[in-house]
């Protein structure tokens, strides 16, 4: 609760519904003053509408993938906003509707529509009410920023996030590494790509012109300070005000690192009677609410805050700044507002706010002993500077040129220092700091980039797939805050591969050499050393090894490392590869098709698979779960498809699922069935994935495949979604899985145990349902070079079971074929299949098809929280393009119904939602706590729990309306009752978005609009 305002949050009770094209509903709402008579008249007031009002500046923007992937930025938004008039605001590429739901049944674009709220209120207290959407679908979780960037649509992505940056104005981004460490493609590309990407277009004028013209016209922006990928390794520091004071960044860190103490008290305070144990209407810290705001995502399982959270220093790296700051060795980089300076606060060095201090490197990778050219650039923010001395100061060794005199700085051409850098000869390989420094006329500046030093003659292993794309989008960005890609590669076992390693010279001569490859114990290469000569300055070559594996029947299953050390006279460079190595198997023909009935017959005559290993998850018993030892898979191919008995050894049966729950296979007793048609798969968007449960909760039978049969579901690949029964009927793009066949053996005893330790699953896979021709795979690896196929053609394979013990849909062990973490999502990591004399039909291409990945995306124009921001606080729906294509005439609220009369130029979409209460959060827990207005307080261990929400937004929607308009005059009726009559009475709003019809060959999203009308009442006769 905040101090001096607290007030009784009253409980609202409705039964809204809302509904699809052309539909109202009406809704009822408690309401303890009884129904305003008829006597009492509700009328709209003055609209705010988007287009008429001017969006506030943004001091701070975070850009993030997810809901709750900006938790960490509730607190120190806080402590900016309420120590120094710090505006936050967020950029959200989705509203995360593909994630779970630990509470309630919203899937699609009803849980983004519960997710964006709760992301709202996260960030409610500390004073961030600004949260764009991007309305990016929440699409399966994968490792590829580029897959990401093409469902994205990465040119509509970047648009409407460039439009937004140039409408709010940011002076500095806050988001995450752009580089593969950060897991999820989608947190690559949205708080890592989207940071740097973004703000290069936002500051050119040939990045969107369409924007810098016409209604709602923007001009371009120059964002100031990115903190985005930076480090912040370091020691000192203290835990009070000023925390970095005695802060020294790690001397591997070449970042200059900022910090700000959260201990700080906030304006809200502890309720009476807290779990805490706290001192009432004492004042909570700024670490304690943003800890509380960040957990505030009950959808994806996180809990109630209830305990006290220490506070504690939040530093961030500088990852890119045009403006002075301080150095870490300043006294005034102590200051908690330090992370501002030069940006939103002038620096203390005396350079007028808006002023430039920058410096750049011609290339970021430099070799040892060879000279490079740095440039500084200083612009006044406001009027002339007198002259100074500019100087460059460079790590221990090297060499840089005399410092550099300016006449003077001013507010329009920048003036410009030159310097030439020689790194010494013997410096290792590493990133450097690089830092420039002002002082002239009683004002001093000082910024700082990095280079990384790399050999002269340097040897790397080729890298392809998402480390090739990744690097070259360094390149392409100069964003090089992430550091290089590793060096990974994948040999199936016996197997013979092709193994580049690339030769880059970057002295300043002509350079020969060798290359040596060392391998470990079990592979041999066919030659140790190979050379290459007359490489020039600035070329490359590679240098090719072919490595084979000895042991065909190599349960593989681990990683090796390879070492290339390449040797020239400019000196020596050695890189690692992690080579993956995974198991092979010949997959047979059989004699005839076998009976898919869940049980093994002695047509499987291959040799069976161990898909007992485990790879990821608890435990194993007797200290954890059992861990499937002893499960096996039998594969055969006959007449175009592929066949395949499963056997899991398990003793206790997980929960079931319903059949509209057949999907999220890793939350119950499951296994799935991964197959890469053409073995050459970056993501799974080309492959097959089947996730087959066992058993469902389905006693009727309606799945088609008996009481509490099987189903099964394709999962994150070329064509997910439901598999069988009725459901399958409702995948985009038609049936995902024609002629696939699944049967079980499986028998649950009443203690929950499966009956005799194991369950069976057998199941066929025409090939045809792949979404690629398979084959003709290779002959079968044979341990030896001179009989293998060099590069050999296979089908990427993997079995994987997944063990729950538990009844509450929690995952728990998962086992595999080929047993690597994350292996559900890189194919690379799966096993190697050779189908034995399979040729596949003449006329089945080759190439894969498209991915169909369905657009779950709730649009803003169908948020009526998005949609009050709009209309409120002025910005287009979305980043979209404004239109005014429709006014809205008229409204009147009448006994029976609220009628809208409009005029439009354009077809399109008119959405009306009828709001009571605050528009900017709605709360996520229940509390008994009194006077508790947002629901972070605990007073009771039964608090904490999850308040109604569907199908009424908690009582805050009493009802909605969609409906399609054509050009020319219209009126649309909104039917209400008594009830929402009366509720509509006090503190109520009429919210309407307008979005203009989409013609196919324009951008999608362009043409909307949003309106936000306070509602009034008076009783006839009374002032």
């Amino acid at each position: 609760m905040k101090r001096h305002h607290a007030v009784l949050l009253t409980s609202l009770l409705t039964v809204a519904t809302l509904m699809g094209t052309g539909n109202a509903v009406a809704a009822t709402m408690g309401n303890t003053q009884g129904p305003a008579g008829p006597a009492v008249q509700l009328e709209a007031g003055d609209p705010s509408v988007a287009t008429e009002t001017d969006r506030e500046k943004i001091d701070v923007m975070g850009i993030w993938a997810h809901p709750d992937d900006d938790a960490g930025f509730t607190t120190p938004c806080g402590v900016w906003h309420d120590r120094y008039g710090v505006r936050c605001g967020i950029i959200m590429a989705t509203r995360g509707e593909g994630g779970s739901n630990s509470v309630g049944p919203e899937a699609g674009p009803d849980l983004g529509l519960r997710r964006e709220n709760e992301d709202r209120t996260s960030h409610i207290r500390s004073g961030t009410v600004d949260i764009f959407n991007l309305d990016r679908v929440d699409f399966f979780y994968n490792t590829s920023a580029a897959l990401t960037a093409e469902v994205w649509d990465a040119e509509e992505t970047l648009r409407r996030t460039v439009r937004i940056i140039r409408e709010t104005q940011p002076e500095i981004l806050v988001g995450s590494t752009p580089s593969l460490a950060a897991g999820h493609g989608n947190h690559q590309y949205a708080q890592g790509r989207m940071i740097w990407e973004a703000a290069a277009a936002a500051a050119d004028p040939n990045m969107f012109p369409e924007q810098l013209t016409g209604l709602g016209a923007v001009e371009t922006w120059q964002v100031k300070k990115i903190l985005a990928g930076g480090q912040t390794t370091g020691t000192g520091g203290t835990l009070a005000p000023n925390c970095n004071t005695g802060f020294t960044p790690a001397a591997t860190n070449p970042f200059t690192v900022v910090g700000t103490w959260t201990g700080y008290d906030s304006p809200y305070v502890w309720a009476d009677g807290n779990l805490a144990g706290q001192e009432a209407g004492s004042a909570k810290t700024w670490a304690q609410v943003g800890r509380e705001g960040g957990r505030a995502h009950p959808t994806q399982a996180r809990t109630m805050q209830t305990a006290l959270f220490a506070p504690s220093c939040q530093r961030y790296g500088v990852s890119e700044s045009i403006v002075p700051m301080q150095p870490n060795s300043a006294a005034a980089s102590a200051n908690d507002d330090a992370v501002l300076y030069g940006a939103v606060i002038a620096d203390p060095g005396g350079m007028p706010l808006g002023s430039e201090f920058s410096l750049t490197a011609d290339e970021y990778y430099e070799a040892a002993g060879e000279p490079f050219d740095v440039t500084v650039a200083a612009r006044s923010g406001e009027g002339d500077l007198d002259g100074g001395t500019v100087s460059l100061t460079v790590p221990a060794g090297w060499q840089v040129s005399d410092p550099v005199e300016v006449d003077g700085i001013g507010d329009e051409d920048a003036a410009e220092a030159t310097f030439t850098v020689t790194p010494a000869a013997g410096a290792a390989v590493g990133v450097y700091k690089l830092a420039a420094s002002f002082d002239g006329g009683g004002i001093t500046a000082y910024n700082d980039t990095r280079i990384a030093l790399v050999a002269p003659v340097e040897g790397r292993f080729e890298r392809w797939g998402n480390m090739a794309e990744y690097e070259q989008w360094t390149r392409d960005h100069d964003a090089y805050v992430g550091g290089r890609s590793n060096a990974v590669a994948q040999v199936g076992a016996g197997e013979t591969v092709t193994v580049p390693v690339e030769v880059t010279n970057r002295s300043a001569g002509t350079e020969s050499g060798d290359v040596t490859l060392a391998v470990p114990a079990g592979f041999v290469v066919d030659s140790a050393s190979k050379p290459f000569s007359g490489l020039a300055a600035g070329d490359t070559a590679t240098v090719e090894f072919v490595v084979t594996h000895t042991d065909p029947a190599d349960a593989g299953s681990r990683t090796v490392t390879f070492t290339a050390t390449t040797t020239s006279g400019a000196g020596t460079s050695i890189e690692n590869e992690t080579v993956y190595l995974v198991p092979t198997v010949v997959i047979p023909q059989l004699a005839s098709a076998p009976t898919v009935d869940g049980t093994a017959d002695g047509v499987y005559v291959g040799q069976p698979l161990d898909v007992g290993t485990r790879w990821e998850g608890s435990a194993c018993a007797a200290d954890g779960i059992d861990c499937g030892d002893g499960s096996v898979a039998k594969l055969g191919w006959y007449d175009d498809a592929l066949y395949a008995q499963i056997r899991v050894t398990d003793d206790v049966a997980s929960a079931a699922a319903t059949p509209d729950r057949c999907f999220g296979h890793w939350l119950v007793d499951s296994v799935e069935l991964l197959l890469d048609p053409r073995g050459v798969s970056v993501d799974t968007s080309t492959t097959f994935k089947l996730g087959m449960f066992p058993f469902t909760d389905d006693a009727e039978g309606t799945n088609g495949n008996g009481a509490d049969g099987p189903c099964w579901s394709r999962d994150a690949d070329n064509h997910q979604g439901f598999s069988t029964g009725p459901l399958a009927e409702t995948v985009e793009g038609g049936l995902n899985a024609e002629g696939v066949e699944v049967a079980v053996e499986v028998a649950r005893q009443a203690d929950g145990s499966y009956a005799g330790g194991a369950y069976d699953l057998e199941v066929k896979v025409p090939l045809a349902a792949l979404p690629a021709a398979v084959g003709p795979t290779s002959a079968a690896p044979k341990g030896d070079a001179s009989l293998n196929d060099v590069d050999p053609a296979y089908l990427g394979l993997n079995v994987t079971p997944y063990d729950s013990d538990t009844q509450d849909f929690i995952g728990q062990t998962r086992t595999a074929w080929s047993a690597f973490g994350s292996q559900q999502s890189e194919p690379y990591r799966w096993g190697h299949a050779y189908l034995d004399g399979y040729v596949p039909p003449a006329d089945r291409s080759t190439e894969v098809s498209a991915p169909i990945i369905p657009d779950t995306a709730l649009q803003g124009v169908q948020s009526p929280q998005t949609v009050a921001q709009s209309a409120t606080r002025g910005g287009t729906i979305s980043g979209v393009q404004p239109s005014e294509a429709l006014s809205v005439t008229d409204v009147k609220i009448q006994q029976k119904n609220v009628r809208i009369s409009y005029r439009s130029e354009e077809a399109g979409t008119l959405r009306v939602f009828l709001w009571k209460g605050d528009t900017t959060f709605i709360p996520v827990w229940t509390s008994s706590c009194a006077g508790d207005v947002y629901g972070f307080e605990a007073c009771s261990p039964a608090d904490g729990a999850a308040p109604p929400w569907a199908p009424d937004m908690s009582g805050r929607l009493l009802g909605s309306f969609e409906h399609e308009v054509a050009a020319g005059k219209g009126t649309l009726a909104v039917p209400i009752d008594a009830n929402v009559r009366s509720a509509l009475a006090d503190d109520a709003r009429i919210l309407i978005s307008y979005a203009e019809e989409q013609p196919s060959v324009v951008a999608s999203g362009d043409g909307v609009n949003a309106w936000s009308f306070p509602i009034e009442s008076r009783v006839p006769g009374r002032d």
